[in-house]
């Protein structure tokens, strides 16, 4: 198990440096998550062609493959504007929330019901979240567009979380990926156009932040997580990979000068914490009979 560790860890490396990337604004939010979908298309689909390494088990895995594809690229869509119109470190918290729209979703559809410590989790996570944006926020119910599409991007990266997994379980990685990847880019093309995004006339640093979104922290990053889902348990890849929040918010602090106050340090804690308890096995409180 030695190696999809490593390669989690190498992946939530190389994802945590995209809220930054994203943030500097030098191109629309759905437009960026487009193209760092062509990019790394454009590397992968040649390559697996080449050395015959697509292989598709059933036509079942191949629309899954295809619908992870979709929901994932929405995900980065949507992620991409609340980053650009809050902070990234808001915005990557709130896309962490995405352990407990799986614990809901469980619960209303799945016979396997969450057990207590996800009620548990649930509300310390929420507890987190209210620090993280300010108590007025929610006393006002003064939800923005960066927030909603925050909360969104956590609930469509549930979604993919869950699809993969079982998708991985009879397809190779190589495979998976390059229909997915297509997907994306037929999906964010698609609505890209009918939105009116630009699809040229980005300045030179422009051009190499996507670049560098597509190779790094597209293809390089989600070859390496979507093989330690394959190999690892999806709960332990999906609290592993809370850890970019962290390392997001340092790189923030650090590169574009996001003032970060002690509320919302604690709120963070708090929030990540509140998830980490959703994935704990034995009951924290017994009641005696």
């Amino acid at each position: 198990m030695t190696k999809p560790r490593v390669a989690l860890a190498v992946g939530i490396i190389c994802i945590s440096i995209f809220p930054i990337l994203v943030k500097l604004n030098l191109s629309p939010g759905l437009i960026s998550a487009f193209y760092r979908m062509v990019i790394a298309s454009a590397i992968i689909v040649p390559y697996v062609i080449i050395t015959k390494q697509f292989k598709v088990a059933s036509r079942k895995s191949f629309w899954l493959s295809v619908i992870c594809g979709v929901v994932f690229g929405l995900d980065v869509g949507v992620w991409n504007i609340a980053i650009q119109q809050s902070t990234a470190t808001q915005a990557t918290l709130l896309t962490n929330l995405s352990p407990v729209w799986v614990g809901i979703g469980a619960f209303l559809f799945l016979k396997d019901k969450p057990k207590q410590n996800f009620w548990t989790g649930t509300v310390v996570a929420i507890l987190g979240m209210a620090l993280l944006v300010g108590f007025d926020l929610f006393l006002n119910l003064d939800f923005n567009l960066a927030f909603i599409f925050g909360i969104l991007s956590g609930m469509l990266y549930a979604v993919y979380m869950l699809t993969s997994k079982r998708v991985l379980g009879e397809m190779e990685v190589l495979t998976f990926m390059t229909v997915s990847l297509l997907s994306s880019v037929v999906a964010l093309g698609v609505l890209s156009y009918a939105v009116g995004e630009p699809f040229s006339g980005f300045s030179n640093a422009g051009w190499l932040v996507l670049v560098i979104q597509g190779v790094v922290c597209q293809l390089l990053a989600w070859l390496l997580i979507s093989f330690a889902t394959k190999h690892m348990r999806a709960t332990r890849v999906s609290v592993s990979l809370l850890g970019q929040g962290v390392l997001a918010s340092i790189l923030a602090w650090w590169l574009l000068d996001e003032q970060i106050s002690l509320q919302m340090i604690i709120g963070g804690f708090v929030l990540l914490f509140g998830i980490r308890l959703t994935f704990y096995e034995k009951p924290f409180f017994k009641i005696k009979k």
